[in-house]
């Protein structure tokens, strides 16, 4: 596949497999070593790089983004983040002043974070670079490096503009083009954010076959609102839905911030997330929850359906060959929404559980309840029996003790490496007790408990 982009300033047009990562590509093809190989499945982000297009600059992981996604927009390496001249860029000054490099093998990832970070004027460091790993646990003088860095003005040379390239055939512009593709390829692999999919290659070495790729599919991007609901194009990325979520579902924005680094969320969207049906992804049991309503396309066939029934069993989604996710809608407003994220790693890791309880109290009795979690069947699912006892009930802790028992009616998870059946179940019961005290105003954070 042909794709035109700039790279380091300057213009390159190449043809190459649709699936070959631009991390191979730079290291192979062009001798651009700085970006490392480290993971090789977005986790690590020593593969970080610089990608501008109409929206601004952002940082990806090269390990798994495409080439062919690379087409009309301007990539920076690490090469790249100096001048032309040689000049350093201020971050590069700032780690050689506070001594943060140590092995160095992180070190280009990071550098080219926080030149993206720099160049939006982002000052939230622990956000910026939870999707940088140090091994040497050098984080300190690295996050200094990045404060002393931010009042320095972005170099002229930062400033890429995308070029402006031919429609590409693997690329449609338009949601009616994706249609009418997928319409004649059914069996064709749709690539969104390529955060799962680029795993299929990079760890599976799957044949994709036939790909079409979205990002340039304009009019399934953004967010609209009227007063009772919001709807989210399908390639809306989890960076502009968490957002849109901080100021009217706060809980929902928390738990985004933590199942993916900026790399993973710049490039994930709300779309693939739903469409891979994966059992242990978070944003499900959240839209659930919000009794979000789904909307699908095939041909020019359009229908809605309830998130919670599109989910039908572990890898089978209620999904019809062509049939492609447009967006999903949600309620606007829904103030006893809270997601509860329980993983190994506080930031940037996959769920053991995510819990997700949406529960309507009215007067002292409980009228409607919806709860819903991942990492606890084959597919995202809601607490069935437990809802029922609570509805009807009043909202006290006799109630929820009584309904936490209801739990392992609705659930017969696995045990795998993440955790055990045992340790899922009972943690489960426990968050809908952490949920009651949450919505009684007493604090159930981590990050607010104190000795």
């Amino acid at each position: 596949m042909k794709t035109t982009f700039l790279l380091n300033g300057e213009t390159v047009r190449v043809d190459t497999d649709p699936t070959r990562t631009l991390l191979d590509w730079l290291r192979e093809n062009r001798g651009l070593t700085g970006t490392k190989e480290g993971c090789n499945e977005g986790d690590c982000g020593a593969c970080t790089v610089m990608v501008t297009d109409g929206d601004g600059a952002k940082a990806l992981n090269a390990c798994i983004l495409f080439m062919p996604q690379l087409h009309g927009k301007a990539v920076r390496t690490v090469e790249g983040v100096s001048g032309p001249d040689g000049a350093l860029h201020p971050v590069q000054s700032a780690m050689i002043e506070n001594h943060g490099s140590q092995c160095g093998f992180c070190t280009p990832g990071f550098v080219v974070s926080m030149a993206v970070g720099h160049a939006n004027g982002q000052t939230d460091h622990d956000n910026m670079l939870a999707g940088n790993l140090c091994r040497c646990t050098g984080y300190a003088p690295i996050i200094r490096a990045a404060r002393s860095a931010e009042s320095a003005p972005v170099p002229v040379w930062m400033n890429d503009t995308a070029p402006s390239v031919d429609p590409a055939p693997f690329a449609p512009e338009t949601t009616d083009e994706l249609a009418a593709w997928y319409w004649e390829h059914p069996d064709g692999t749709l690539v969104a954010g390529a955060t799962d999919v680029g795993l299929w290659v990079t760890k599976q070495f799957r044949d994709l076959g036939e790909v079409a790729f979205l990002n340039r599919c304009a009019d399934l991007r953004g967010i609209t609102r009227d007063t009772d609901t919001i709807r989210i194009g399908a390639m809306t990325t989890m960076t502009d839905v968490l957002a849109a979520m901080r100021n009217t579902h706060s809980s929902y924005a928390e738990m985004i911030r933590r199942y993916g680094s900026q790399q993973v969320r710049n490039a994930a969207t709300i779309g693939g997330n739903i469409a891979n049906g994966s059992p242990i992804g978070d944003n499900p049991p959240a839209l659930i929850a919000l009794d979000a309503i789904l909307h699908l396309r095939r041909g020019d066939q359009r229908r809605d359906l309830p998130i919670a029934d599109f989910f039908i069993d572990y890898g089978k989604q209620d999904r019809q060959p062509g049939e492609f996710v447009e967006a999903v809608t949600i309620p606007a407003s829904a103030p006893a929404l809270r997601c509860y994220k329980i993983s190994k790693r506080f930031d940037q890791d996959i769920s053991a559980i995510c819990g997700c309880f949406n529960v309507t109290v009215t007067g002292d009795t409980v009228t409607q309840a919806r709860i819903a979690f991942g990492g606890m069947a084959g597919t995202p699912k809601r607490a069935a029996a437990v809802e029922n006892a609570l509805t009807g009930k009043p909202w006290t802790d006799e109630t929820v003790q009584a309904a936490m028992t209801k739990m392992r009616d609705d659930f017969t998870p696995l045990s795998d490496m993440r955790a055990s059946a045992d340790y899922r179940l009972v943690t489960a019961e426990n968050l809908l007790l952490r949920y009651f005290h949450d919505l009684s105003g007493q604090g159930t954070s981590v990050l607010e408990v104190s000795a």
